[in-house]
Protein backbone atom coordinates (compact mmCIF):
# COMPACT_ATOMS: atom_id res chain seq x y z
CA UNK A 1 0.00 0.00 0.00
CA UNK A 2 2.66 2.40 1.08
CA UNK A 3 4.08 2.18 -2.93
CA UNK A 4 0.50 2.68 -3.60
CA UNK A 5 -0.18 6.01 -1.94
CA UNK A 6 3.77 7.28 -2.69
CA UNK A 7 2.88 6.62 -6.21
CA UNK A 8 -0.37 8.72 -6.19
CA UNK A 9 1.67 11.86 -4.45
CA UNK A 10 4.69 11.87 -6.81
CA UNK A 11 1.64 12.04 -10.00
CA UNK A 12 0.10 15.34 -7.63
CA UNK A 13 4.04 16.45 -7.28
CA UNK A 14 4.72 16.22 -10.90
CA UNK A 15 1.55 18.15 -11.90
CA UNK A 16 2.89 21.41 -10.12
CA UNK A 17 6.27 21.07 -10.84
CA UNK A 18 7.49 19.04 -14.00
CA UNK A 19 4.15 20.15 -15.56
CA UNK A 20 5.27 24.30 -14.49
CA UNK A 21 8.42 23.09 -16.25
CA UNK A 22 7.41 22.29 -19.42
CA UNK A 23 4.90 24.87 -19.42
CA UNK A 24 8.00 27.36 -18.91
CA UNK A 25 9.62 25.99 -22.01
CA UNK A 26 6.92 26.04 -24.44
CA UNK A 27 6.18 29.63 -23.30
CA UNK A 28 2.48 30.48 -23.21
CA UNK A 29 1.36 33.68 -23.84
CA UNK A 30 -1.24 35.90 -24.16
CA UNK A 31 -2.55 35.78 -28.23
CA UNK A 32 -5.78 35.07 -29.34
CA UNK A 33 -6.81 31.58 -29.25
CA UNK A 34 -8.75 29.56 -32.30
CA UNK A 35 -12.05 29.25 -30.29
CA UNK A 36 -11.75 33.09 -30.42
CA UNK A 37 -10.45 33.93 -33.57
CA UNK A 38 -12.78 31.72 -35.88
CA UNK A 39 -15.07 30.55 -33.69
CA UNK A 40 -17.35 28.80 -36.30
CA UNK A 41 -20.36 27.12 -33.94
CA UNK A 42 -19.24 23.72 -34.60
CA UNK A 43 -15.87 22.52 -33.45
CA UNK A 44 -13.78 26.19 -32.42
CA UNK A 45 -16.02 27.26 -29.42
CA UNK A 46 -15.04 28.54 -26.57
CA UNK A 47 -14.97 26.86 -23.26
CA UNK A 48 -14.68 27.52 -19.65
CA UNK A 49 -11.13 25.74 -18.36
CA UNK A 50 -13.12 23.76 -16.09
CA UNK A 51 -15.47 22.01 -18.90
CA UNK A 52 -12.53 22.26 -21.26
CA UNK A 53 -10.47 20.17 -18.89
CA UNK A 54 -13.20 17.26 -18.08
CA UNK A 55 -13.96 16.46 -21.83
CA UNK A 56 -10.25 16.36 -22.13
CA UNK A 57 -10.14 13.75 -19.70
CA UNK A 58 -13.21 11.94 -20.77
CA UNK A 59 -11.61 12.33 -24.49
CA UNK A 60 -8.47 10.40 -23.98
CA UNK A 61 -9.42 8.36 -20.97
CA UNK A 62 -11.04 4.60 -22.76
CA UNK A 63 -10.72 1.81 -21.71
CA UNK A 64 -6.96 1.75 -22.36
CA UNK A 65 -6.33 3.18 -18.19
CA UNK A 66 -8.49 0.03 -17.05
CA UNK A 67 -8.37 -2.65 -19.14
CA UNK A 68 -4.30 -1.78 -20.69
CA UNK A 69 -3.85 -1.16 -16.65
CA UNK A 70 -5.31 -4.33 -15.52
CA UNK A 71 -3.21 -6.23 -18.16
CA UNK A 72 -0.20 -4.39 -17.17
CA UNK A 73 -0.92 -5.86 -13.90
CA UNK A 74 -0.07 -8.83 -14.77
CA UNK A 75 3.43 -7.55 -14.93
CA UNK A 76 3.50 -7.02 -11.47
CA UNK A 77 3.78 -3.95 -9.58
CA UNK A 78 6.81 -2.60 -11.35
CA UNK A 79 3.69 -1.51 -13.59
CA UNK A 80 3.45 1.24 -11.42
CA UNK A 81 6.67 3.43 -11.99
CA UNK A 82 5.95 3.64 -15.74
CA UNK A 83 2.23 4.94 -15.20
CA UNK A 84 3.75 7.22 -12.78
CA UNK A 85 7.39 8.05 -14.90
CA UNK A 86 5.65 7.59 -18.09
CA UNK A 87 3.07 10.26 -17.72
CA UNK A 88 5.12 12.75 -15.79
CA UNK A 89 8.05 12.76 -18.20
CA UNK A 90 6.24 11.21 -21.32
CA UNK A 91 2.68 11.31 -21.68
CA UNK A 92 1.34 14.82 -19.63
CA UNK A 93 4.39 16.26 -22.11
CA UNK A 94 3.16 14.78 -25.16
CA UNK A 95 -0.25 15.69 -24.75
CA UNK A 96 0.70 19.61 -23.79
CA UNK A 97 2.29 19.96 -26.27
CA UNK A 98 -0.05 18.48 -28.80
CA UNK A 99 -2.55 20.57 -27.43
CA UNK A 100 -0.34 23.54 -27.41
CA UNK A 101 1.43 23.12 -30.63
CA UNK A 102 -2.25 22.39 -32.51
CA UNK A 103 -3.71 25.82 -30.95
CA UNK A 104 -0.95 28.26 -32.68
CA UNK A 105 -1.70 26.53 -35.73
CA UNK A 106 -5.57 26.99 -35.68
CA UNK A 107 -5.92 23.65 -34.43
CA UNK A 108 -4.53 21.96 -37.24
CA UNK A 109 -4.37 17.67 -36.29
CA UNK A 110 -1.48 15.94 -35.90
CA UNK A 111 -0.91 14.87 -39.45
CA UNK A 112 -1.30 18.46 -40.70
CA UNK A 113 1.35 19.21 -37.59
CA UNK A 114 3.57 16.71 -38.55
CA UNK A 115 3.54 17.76 -42.73
CA UNK A 116 4.91 21.08 -41.16
CA UNK A 117 7.65 20.06 -38.94
CA UNK A 118 8.90 17.01 -40.23
CA UNK A 119 8.00 16.94 -43.98
CA UNK A 120 5.26 16.69 -46.43
CA UNK A 121 6.12 12.58 -46.52
CA UNK A 122 5.20 12.46 -43.15
CA UNK A 123 1.80 14.37 -43.27
CA UNK A 124 0.92 11.99 -46.11
CA UNK A 125 2.10 9.04 -43.84
CA UNK A 126 0.60 10.49 -40.64
CA UNK A 127 -2.75 11.48 -42.18
CA UNK A 128 -3.20 7.76 -43.10
CA UNK A 129 -1.70 6.41 -40.08
CA UNK A 130 -3.92 8.74 -37.62
CA UNK A 131 -7.10 7.85 -39.68
CA UNK A 132 -6.30 3.73 -39.28
CA UNK A 133 -5.51 4.28 -35.33
CA UNK A 134 -8.70 6.12 -35.00
CA UNK A 135 -11.04 3.47 -36.99
CA UNK A 136 -9.13 1.08 -34.51
CA UNK A 137 -10.12 3.12 -31.42
CA UNK A 138 -13.15 3.98 -32.47
CA UNK A 139 -13.80 0.01 -32.29
CA UNK A 140 -12.01 -1.01 -29.61
CA UNK A 141 -14.17 1.60 -27.74
CA UNK A 142 -17.57 -0.06 -29.38
CA UNK A 143 -16.68 -3.53 -28.40
CA UNK A 144 -15.70 -3.17 -25.12
CA UNK A 145 -18.61 -1.19 -23.39
CA UNK A 146 -21.33 -3.38 -25.42
CA UNK A 147 -19.81 -6.52 -23.88
CA UNK A 148 -19.92 -5.04 -20.86
CA UNK A 149 -23.31 -3.33 -21.09
CA UNK A 150 -24.51 -6.91 -22.44
CA UNK A 151 -23.58 -8.66 -18.96
CA UNK A 152 -26.10 -6.29 -16.82
CA UNK A 153 -28.63 -6.31 -19.20
CA UNK A 154 -31.32 -9.15 -20.43
CA UNK A 155 -29.86 -11.27 -22.65
CA UNK A 156 -31.97 -10.39 -25.76
CA UNK A 157 -30.37 -7.18 -25.55
CA UNK A 158 -26.91 -8.31 -26.64
CA UNK A 159 -23.45 -7.37 -27.84
CA UNK A 160 -24.70 -7.04 -31.13
CA UNK A 161 -27.94 -4.56 -29.69
CA UNK A 162 -25.44 -2.49 -27.87
CA UNK A 163 -23.49 -2.41 -30.56
CA UNK A 164 -25.87 -0.71 -33.21
CA UNK A 165 -26.81 1.89 -30.22
CA UNK A 166 -23.43 3.14 -29.41
CA UNK A 167 -23.12 3.99 -32.87
CA UNK A 168 -25.75 5.66 -33.81
CA UNK A 169 -24.72 7.56 -30.43
CA UNK A 170 -21.52 8.19 -32.26
CA UNK A 171 -23.27 9.57 -35.23
CA UNK A 172 -24.51 11.97 -33.12
CA UNK A 173 -21.78 12.80 -31.86
CA UNK A 174 -19.32 13.42 -33.99
CA UNK A 175 -21.74 15.53 -36.16
CA UNK A 176 -23.38 17.62 -33.74
CA UNK A 177 -21.70 20.87 -32.47
CA UNK A 178 -19.22 20.33 -29.56
CA UNK A 179 -21.18 21.96 -27.75
CA UNK A 180 -23.97 20.30 -28.11
CA UNK A 181 -23.29 16.58 -26.99
CA UNK A 182 -19.96 16.52 -25.81
CA UNK A 183 -20.28 19.80 -24.42
CA UNK A 184 -23.30 18.95 -22.30
CA UNK A 185 -22.70 15.52 -20.97
CA UNK A 186 -18.72 15.09 -20.66
CA UNK A 187 -18.37 17.34 -17.64
CA UNK A 188 -20.87 14.73 -15.40
CA UNK A 189 -19.54 11.77 -17.04
CA UNK A 190 -15.96 12.45 -16.18
CA UNK A 191 -17.56 13.35 -12.64
CA UNK A 192 -18.62 9.70 -12.94
CA UNK A 193 -15.49 8.51 -13.70
CA UNK A 194 -13.69 10.62 -10.67
CA UNK A 195 -15.89 8.86 -8.57
CA UNK A 196 -15.61 5.18 -9.68
CA UNK A 197 -11.80 5.93 -9.27
CA UNK A 198 -11.95 7.12 -5.89
CA UNK A 199 -14.21 4.56 -4.98
CA UNK A 200 -12.22 1.64 -6.11
CA UNK A 201 -9.03 3.50 -4.34
CA UNK A 202 -11.15 3.58 -1.09
CA UNK A 203 -12.51 0.15 -0.83
CA UNK A 204 -8.12 -1.15 -1.77
CA UNK A 205 -6.82 0.65 1.40
CA UNK A 206 -9.85 0.77 4.17
CA UNK A 207 -10.92 -2.71 3.47
CA UNK A 208 -8.63 -5.21 5.19
CA UNK A 209 -9.25 -8.08 2.99
CA UNK A 210 -7.08 -5.97 -0.16
CA UNK A 211 -3.76 -6.06 0.21
CA UNK A 212 -2.23 -3.18 -2.52
CA UNK A 213 1.55 -5.11 -3.12
CA UNK A 214 4.74 -3.30 -3.12
CA UNK A 215 6.61 -2.49 -6.02
CA UNK A 216 9.72 -4.46 -7.21
CA UNK A 217 11.41 -4.74 -10.43
CA UNK A 218 10.38 -8.26 -10.93
CA UNK A 219 9.28 -9.68 -14.08
CA UNK A 220 5.81 -11.61 -12.13
CA UNK A 221 4.08 -12.23 -16.00
CA UNK A 222 2.16 -15.52 -16.05
CA UNK A 223 2.81 -15.96 -19.60
CA UNK A 224 6.81 -14.87 -18.72
CA UNK A 225 6.35 -11.88 -21.03
CA UNK A 226 9.39 -10.40 -20.77
CA UNK A 227 8.91 -6.37 -19.35
CA UNK A 228 10.63 -4.68 -21.82
CA UNK A 229 9.09 -3.89 -24.00
CA UNK A 230 5.66 -5.41 -23.98
CA UNK A 231 4.79 -3.55 -20.30
CA UNK A 232 5.52 -0.19 -22.33
CA UNK A 233 3.31 -1.60 -25.15
CA UNK A 234 0.04 -2.98 -22.97
CA UNK A 235 0.10 0.17 -20.53
CA UNK A 236 -0.33 3.05 -23.18
CA UNK A 237 -3.06 4.95 -22.41
CA UNK A 238 -2.08 5.84 -18.26
CA UNK A 239 1.21 6.21 -19.19
CA UNK A 240 1.79 7.84 -22.78
CA UNK A 241 -1.16 7.09 -25.50
CA UNK A 242 -0.39 8.53 -29.24
CA UNK A 243 -4.49 8.49 -29.34
CA UNK A 244 -4.08 11.27 -26.96
CA UNK A 245 -2.32 13.46 -29.70
CA UNK A 246 -5.41 12.99 -32.10
CA UNK A 247 -7.46 14.57 -29.14
CA UNK A 248 -5.70 17.70 -27.71
CA UNK A 249 -6.35 19.21 -31.12
CA UNK A 250 -9.89 19.15 -30.10
CA UNK A 251 -9.52 21.34 -27.18
CA UNK A 252 -7.15 23.15 -28.69
CA UNK A 253 -9.98 24.46 -30.73
CA UNK A 254 -11.89 25.44 -27.29
CA UNK A 255 -9.65 27.20 -24.39
CA UNK A 256 -9.77 30.44 -24.60
CA UNK A 257 -6.49 31.01 -23.16
CA UNK A 258 -2.87 29.67 -23.55
CA UNK A 259 -2.19 29.81 -19.60
CA UNK A 260 -5.05 26.79 -19.41
CA UNK A 261 -3.36 24.35 -21.41
CA UNK A 262 -1.21 22.98 -18.17
CA UNK A 263 -4.65 22.22 -16.43
CA UNK A 264 -6.14 20.86 -19.38
CA UNK A 265 -3.64 19.28 -21.28
CA UNK A 266 -0.94 18.27 -18.70
CA UNK A 267 -3.87 18.34 -15.99
CA UNK A 268 -5.97 15.76 -17.93
CA UNK A 269 -3.41 13.36 -18.62
CA UNK A 270 -2.11 13.09 -14.93
CA UNK A 271 -5.57 12.31 -13.75
CA UNK A 272 -6.20 9.52 -16.63
CA UNK A 273 -2.74 8.06 -14.88
CA UNK A 274 -4.01 7.98 -11.55
CA UNK A 275 -6.93 5.98 -13.00
CA UNK A 276 -4.65 3.77 -14.35
CA UNK A 277 -2.54 3.55 -11.46
CA UNK A 278 -6.41 2.57 -9.44
CA UNK A 279 -7.10 -0.16 -11.84
CA UNK A 280 -3.20 -1.69 -11.89
CA UNK A 281 -3.17 -2.05 -8.31
CA UNK A 282 -6.72 -3.09 -7.48
CA UNK A 283 -5.89 -6.02 -10.24
CA UNK A 284 -3.76 -7.55 -7.99
CA UNK A 285 -5.10 -6.76 -4.91
CA UNK A 286 -8.18 -8.22 -5.93
CA UNK A 287 -7.15 -12.04 -7.49
CA UNK A 288 -4.34 -12.08 -4.85
CA UNK A 289 -1.42 -12.69 -7.74
CA UNK A 290 -0.79 -11.84 -11.16
CA UNK A 291 -1.18 -15.44 -11.72
CA UNK A 292 -4.65 -15.41 -11.25
CA UNK A 293 -5.25 -12.08 -12.51
CA UNK A 294 -4.08 -13.42 -15.73
CA UNK A 295 -6.29 -16.36 -15.49
CA UNK A 296 -9.25 -14.17 -14.44
CA UNK A 297 -8.34 -12.19 -17.57
CA UNK A 298 -7.80 -14.91 -19.85
CA UNK A 299 -11.56 -16.49 -18.62
CA UNK A 300 -13.68 -13.59 -18.06
CA UNK A 301 -12.34 -11.07 -20.33
CA UNK A 302 -11.41 -7.53 -19.32
CA UNK A 303 -14.95 -6.63 -19.02
CA UNK A 304 -15.63 -9.58 -16.97
CA UNK A 305 -12.81 -8.90 -14.83
CA UNK A 306 -14.03 -5.13 -14.21
CA UNK A 307 -17.41 -5.99 -13.05
CA UNK A 308 -16.39 -8.82 -10.66
CA UNK A 309 -14.14 -6.36 -9.04
CA UNK A 310 -16.68 -3.64 -9.20
CA UNK A 311 -19.25 -5.26 -7.73
CA UNK A 312 -17.32 -7.71 -4.97
CA UNK A 313 -15.89 -4.41 -3.86
CA UNK A 314 -18.45 -1.73 -3.81
CA UNK A 315 -21.89 -4.03 -3.86
CA UNK A 316 -24.57 -3.69 -5.62
CA UNK A 317 -24.79 0.51 -6.01
CA UNK A 318 -20.81 1.33 -5.96
CA UNK A 319 -20.93 -1.19 -8.43
CA UNK A 320 -23.38 -0.05 -10.69
CA UNK A 321 -21.49 3.44 -10.47
CA UNK A 322 -18.36 2.08 -11.15
CA UNK A 323 -19.81 0.23 -14.39
CA UNK A 324 -20.96 2.94 -15.18
CA UNK A 325 -17.78 5.02 -15.12
CA UNK A 326 -16.14 1.96 -17.19
CA UNK A 327 -18.80 1.91 -19.96
CA UNK A 328 -18.53 5.62 -19.97
CA UNK A 329 -14.68 5.67 -20.45
CA UNK A 330 -14.92 4.12 -23.57
CA UNK A 331 -17.82 5.72 -25.41
CA UNK A 332 -16.96 8.86 -24.78
CA UNK A 333 -13.54 8.25 -26.38
CA UNK A 334 -14.91 6.16 -29.22
CA UNK A 335 -17.31 9.42 -30.59
CA UNK A 336 -14.51 11.54 -30.28
CA UNK A 337 -12.21 9.39 -32.08
CA UNK A 338 -14.75 8.87 -34.93
CA UNK A 339 -14.77 12.97 -34.86
CA UNK A 340 -11.05 12.91 -35.14
CA UNK A 341 -10.78 11.39 -37.44
CA UNK A 342 -13.80 13.45 -39.21
CA UNK A 343 -11.84 16.22 -38.61
CA UNK A 344 -8.13 15.07 -40.14
CA UNK A 345 -10.29 13.78 -43.44
CA UNK A 346 -12.08 17.47 -44.01
CA UNK A 347 -8.47 18.96 -43.29
CA UNK A 348 -7.39 16.61 -46.11
CA UNK A 349 -10.55 17.33 -48.53
CA UNK A 350 -10.64 20.58 -47.56
CA UNK A 351 -14.60 20.17 -46.80
CA UNK A 352 -16.01 22.79 -45.18
CA UNK A 353 -17.40 21.70 -41.77
CA UNK A 354 -19.88 24.40 -41.18
CA UNK A 355 -22.31 22.47 -43.56
CA UNK A 356 -24.17 18.87 -41.96
CA UNK A 357 -23.81 17.96 -45.67
CA UNK A 358 -20.47 17.69 -45.75
CA UNK A 359 -19.93 16.21 -42.22
CA UNK A 360 -22.40 13.45 -43.06
CA UNK A 361 -20.18 12.91 -46.21
CA UNK A 362 -16.93 11.83 -44.03
CA UNK A 363 -19.47 10.92 -41.30
CA UNK A 364 -21.42 8.24 -42.46
CA UNK A 365 -18.20 6.14 -44.17
CA UNK A 366 -16.30 6.11 -41.45
CA UNK A 367 -18.80 4.84 -39.52
CA UNK A 368 -19.24 1.99 -41.30
CA UNK A 369 -16.07 0.75 -41.64
CA UNK A 370 -15.85 0.89 -37.86
CA UNK A 371 -19.32 -1.50 -38.26
CA UNK A 372 -17.35 -3.73 -40.03
CA UNK A 373 -14.25 -3.81 -37.72
CA UNK A 374 -16.36 -4.92 -35.02
CA UNK A 375 -16.62 -8.15 -36.35
CA UNK A 376 -12.61 -8.85 -35.88
CA UNK A 377 -11.92 -10.35 -32.50
CA UNK A 378 -11.21 -7.75 -29.95
CA UNK A 379 -7.80 -9.36 -28.63
CA UNK A 380 -6.11 -9.00 -32.15
CA UNK A 381 -7.67 -5.66 -32.28
CA UNK A 382 -6.11 -4.49 -28.94
CA UNK A 383 -2.87 -5.65 -29.83
CA UNK A 384 -2.48 -3.63 -33.27
CA UNK A 385 -4.17 -0.13 -31.63
CA UNK A 386 -1.48 -0.74 -28.79
CA UNK A 387 1.22 -0.64 -30.82
CA UNK A 388 -0.01 1.86 -33.31
CA UNK A 389 -0.95 3.90 -30.63
CA UNK A 390 2.64 4.25 -28.92
CA UNK A 391 4.26 4.73 -32.94
CA UNK A 392 2.36 7.77 -32.99
CA UNK A 393 3.04 8.95 -29.41
CA UNK A 394 7.12 8.24 -30.80
CA UNK A 395 6.36 10.51 -34.04
CA UNK A 396 4.00 13.17 -32.21
CA UNK A 397 7.13 13.71 -29.66
CA UNK A 398 9.07 13.92 -32.86
CA UNK A 399 6.87 16.46 -33.94
CA UNK A 400 7.08 18.30 -30.61
CA UNK A 401 10.51 18.57 -30.89
CA UNK A 402 11.18 19.55 -34.07
CA UNK A 403 8.69 22.69 -32.79
CA UNK A 404 10.94 23.38 -29.90
CA UNK A 405 14.09 23.05 -32.07
CA UNK A 406 12.61 25.62 -34.19
CA UNK A 407 10.88 28.12 -31.81
CA UNK A 408 12.21 27.29 -27.95
CA UNK A 409 15.02 30.45 -26.88
CA UNK A 410 16.13 27.93 -24.17
CA UNK A 411 19.42 25.94 -25.69
CA UNK A 412 18.31 22.09 -25.75
CA UNK A 413 15.33 22.70 -24.25
CA UNK A 414 13.78 20.25 -26.36
CA UNK A 415 15.22 17.37 -24.80
CA UNK A 416 12.00 17.44 -22.96
CA UNK A 417 10.44 16.08 -25.60
CA UNK A 418 13.44 14.14 -27.27
CA UNK A 419 14.57 12.07 -24.60
CA UNK A 420 10.96 10.59 -24.19
CA UNK A 421 10.58 10.71 -28.12
CA UNK A 422 13.57 8.48 -28.23
CA UNK A 423 12.84 6.52 -25.42
CA UNK A 424 9.51 5.50 -26.98
CA UNK A 425 10.96 4.76 -30.35
CA UNK A 426 13.11 2.12 -28.98
CA UNK A 427 9.67 0.70 -27.57
CA UNK A 428 8.26 0.62 -30.84
CA UNK A 429 10.43 -0.70 -33.13
CA UNK A 430 11.43 -3.31 -30.31
CA UNK A 431 8.40 -4.43 -30.00
CA UNK A 432 7.34 -4.77 -33.56
CA UNK A 433 10.33 -7.15 -34.32
CA UNK A 434 9.69 -9.48 -30.86
CA UNK A 435 6.06 -9.39 -30.96
CA UNK A 436 3.51 -12.48 -31.91
CA UNK A 437 1.68 -9.94 -34.65
CA UNK A 438 4.84 -8.60 -35.55
CA UNK A 439 8.55 -10.23 -37.08
CA UNK A 440 8.65 -12.60 -34.35
CA UNK A 441 12.01 -12.01 -33.92
CA UNK A 442 14.37 -13.06 -30.60
CA UNK A 443 15.64 -10.37 -27.85
CA UNK A 444 18.83 -10.43 -29.28
CA UNK A 445 17.67 -9.25 -32.69
CA UNK A 446 15.14 -7.21 -30.76
CA UNK A 447 16.88 -5.51 -28.74
CA UNK A 448 20.12 -4.21 -30.22
CA UNK A 449 17.78 -2.88 -33.22
CA UNK A 450 15.77 -0.64 -30.76
CA UNK A 451 18.76 1.00 -29.05
CA UNK A 452 20.15 1.39 -32.44
CA UNK A 453 17.26 3.22 -33.54
CA UNK A 454 16.41 5.17 -30.74
CA UNK A 455 20.19 6.41 -30.75
CA UNK A 456 20.26 7.18 -34.31
CA UNK A 457 17.37 9.74 -34.25
CA UNK A 458 18.58 10.83 -30.96
CA UNK A 459 21.80 11.95 -32.79
CA UNK A 460 20.11 13.44 -35.62
CA UNK A 461 18.39 15.68 -33.26
CA UNK A 462 21.19 16.03 -31.39
CA UNK A 463 23.16 17.50 -34.59
CA UNK A 464 20.13 19.81 -36.06
CA UNK A 465 20.59 21.45 -32.15
CA UNK A 466 23.93 22.26 -33.24
CA UNK A 467 23.38 23.49 -36.27
CA UNK A 468 20.85 25.67 -35.11
CA UNK A 469 22.88 26.85 -31.76
CA UNK A 470 25.86 27.91 -34.99
CA UNK A 471 23.19 29.64 -36.60
CA UNK A 472 22.69 27.31 -39.52
CA UNK A 473 18.84 26.97 -38.85
CA UNK A 474 17.48 23.65 -39.22
CA UNK A 475 17.13 23.39 -43.69
CA UNK A 476 20.54 25.25 -44.12
CA UNK A 477 23.38 23.30 -46.05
Amino acid sequence: MVSFVIALVVLLIGFFTYGKLVEKVFGPDDRTTPAIEINDGVDCMPMKTWKALLIQLLNIAGTGPIFGALMGACFGPVVFLWIVFGSILGGAVHDYMCGMISERHKGASIAELSGIYLGKPALYIMRIFSILLLLLTGTVFVTSPASLIAKLTPDFLNNTFWIIVILLYYIAATLLPIDKVIGKLYPVFGVILIVMAVSIAGAMIFLPQYTIPEITLADLHPDNLPIWPFMFITVACGAISGFHATQSPMMSKCITTEKAGRKVFYGAMIIESVIALVWAAAGVAFYGTTQMLGSALSDIGQSGAVYEISKTMLGNIGGILAIIGVVVCPVTSGDTAFRSARLILAEWTKLDQKKIRNRLLITIPLLAAGAVLTQLDFNVLWRYFSWSNQTLAMIALWVATAYLVLNSKHRFASLITAIPASFMSAVSLTYILMAPEGFKLSSKIGYPAGIIFASALLLIYLVLCVRKTRGKGIGSK
